[in-house]
């Protein structure tokens, strides 16, 4: 197993670049087959995370452009007729 590179970090050793080098041939006969699938699936999932950041950011900018919408203001004491219409009938008194 090869420790990472963090770890080593912490106890003041950094590998130098030929160790390195020998990592990533290792790393590559390991999981040579592989390689290519996970970075192609990584790549796609960084695009997709750029599309959906620049999707929030349109969706963003398109909001603060709209003027805000005016609601008339109700006379006091009076219910928006939205409500009126779901209040239930009352039953008529004799």
């Amino acid at each position: 197993m090869i420790p990472s590179l963090a770890a080593l970090a912490i106890f003041g050793y950094t590998p130098s670049g030929v160790e390195l080098l020998v990592i990533l041939i290792v790393a590559l006969l390991v999981f040579g087959r592989r390689l290519p699938d996970v970075a192609r699936s990584l790549g796609k999932g960084i695009v997709e995370f750029k599309k959906g950041l620049r999707n929030v950011e349109e969706e963003v900018e398109r909001s603060s452009a709209e003027p805000a919408k005016q609601v008339p203001a109700q006379p006091a004491g009076t219910a928006p007729k939205s409500l009126e219409a779901s209040k239930p009938a009352e039953p008529p008194t004799a």
